[in-house]
């Protein structure tokens, strides 16, 4: 298992080993010890949720407030997704700056991004199933999102799914009724970069 830090600091791209055989393929997809050397601190584990989405689906930019925040340990069981981490942290060097993970069932890597920054992922085909490890679990009145489309962010998104078909992008109205990524810094929303600093530094 190997980590690779990404262009957002306390994100992470996981690259499991796999080991197959005519009978398929196992591998182990978290391992605490590996975990805490790269991060500098364990996984609380509260909730780990599942979900499936049609090609084209974009969910996201969901984030949480902090303290306590929402930590995701995630990766694709079945199918494929881009998956977008987005820095939120009001007073971060890297503000605003996003990178992106293929997560598939091919290489079935894994994306790890810390407390305070934002989550999204556009599934590449029909069915397309992923598993999230949450050091939190689901509070509504504290989680909140940047519209994924917003042209301050300017991610790309694929055009394209995994079979070469177009992708019409489907958003929740949820999501679709997000503010942008200044609306959302002009109205609190977003967590602060020393606040994230201060609680992470809690769980070394």
């Amino acid at each position: 298992m190997t980590y690779r830090e990404l262009a957002v600091p306390g994100a992470f791209e996981i690259t499991p080993r796999q080991h197959g055989d005519p009978r398929g393929v196992f591998l182990e997809w978290f391992q605490g010890a590996p975990f805490r050397e790269a991060a500098g601190h364990g996984l609380d584990l509260q909730q780990a949720n599942l979900s499936v989405s049609a090609a084209g689906v974009l969910r996201g930019v969901h984030f949480a407030d902090v303290p306590p925040g929402q930590a995701k340990y995630v990766t694709c069981a079945r199918g494929a997704v881009l998956d977008v981490v987005v820095d939120l942290r009001v007073g971060s060097p890297t503000f605003g700056t996003w990178d992106t993970v293929l997560l598939d069932d091919v290489d079935r890597r894994a994306v790890y991004l810390s407390e305070g920054l934002g989550h999204a992922f556009c599934s590449l085909e029909d069915g397309s199933t992923v598993l999230y490890l949450c050091s939190t679990p689901y509070a509504p009145g504290r989680e909140h999102g940047v519209h994924p489309l917003d042209p301050a962010l300017g991610i790309a998104w694929p055009t394209v799914g995994r079979d070469g078909s177009p992708l019409t992008h489907q958003l929740s109205e949820k999501d679709t009724a997000a503010p942008g990524l200044e609306e959302a810094a002009a109205a609190g929303l977003l967590p602060r970069w020393e606040d994230v600093r201060e609680f992470v530094a809690t769980l070394a």
